[in-house]
């Protein structure tokens, strides 16, 4: 009797542990996700949130070369834009993200984007605060590795992403 109960105990135990189990495993990065547009149209929209810890929700966007891109700025926060203030700012490539955001400090007036630098900027919002949100639309540059920031003094370490365009 008690070696029938041992094998069935231990059978079963087998039984369970081969059994497939339904749990589905996500993997997120710091709560921070690429959005990518998998569907090729002449559109698309997309919606990036800063907060008030200094971060996106997205740490990559992929689009397709040659789209039209839509890009709204919400800040999800309750700080002022002169405290916490937040925009979005897409960096031709091969810019130099971190003297771009030390020159930025001194930019106050042109909304944190240096006006000896403008040339280096594919598309940028305004600085915007808590419960607000800012909406530009830009045409997709060519196909090739981008990296957008957030200007305001003391963020583009932190908040930053790459923008992917896809040929």
């Amino acid at each position: 009797m008690k070696h029938t109960t041992l094998t069935a105990l231990f059978l079963s135990i087998i039984f369970i542990s081969c059994t497939p189990s339904e749990k589905k495993e996500t993997n997120t990065n710091d709560a921070q996700q690429a959005q990518t547009v998998t569907e090729v149209t002449e559109n698309v929209s997309i919606t990036i949130e800063g907060n008030d810890m200094m971060q996106f929700n997205l740490n990559k966007i992929e689009i397709s070369a040659g789209q039209t891109v839509t890009l709204t700025l919400k800040h999800v926060g309750q700080m002022s834009s002169v405290a916490m203030g937040h925009n979005w700012v897409l960096l031709k490539a091969g810019t130099d993200k971190a003297a771009f955001g030390m020159a930025a400090v001194s930019s106050k007036d042109s909304g944190y984007i240096p006006l000896d630098m403008k040339e280096s900027v594919i598309a940028f919002t305004p600085v915007i605060g808590g419960g607000e949100s800012a909406t530009i639309t830009f045409e997709a540059p060519a196909a090739g590795y981008y990296e957008f920031i957030c200007s305001f003094p003391g963020h583009y370490g932190i908040m930053n992403g790459s923008f992917v365009v896809l040929p």
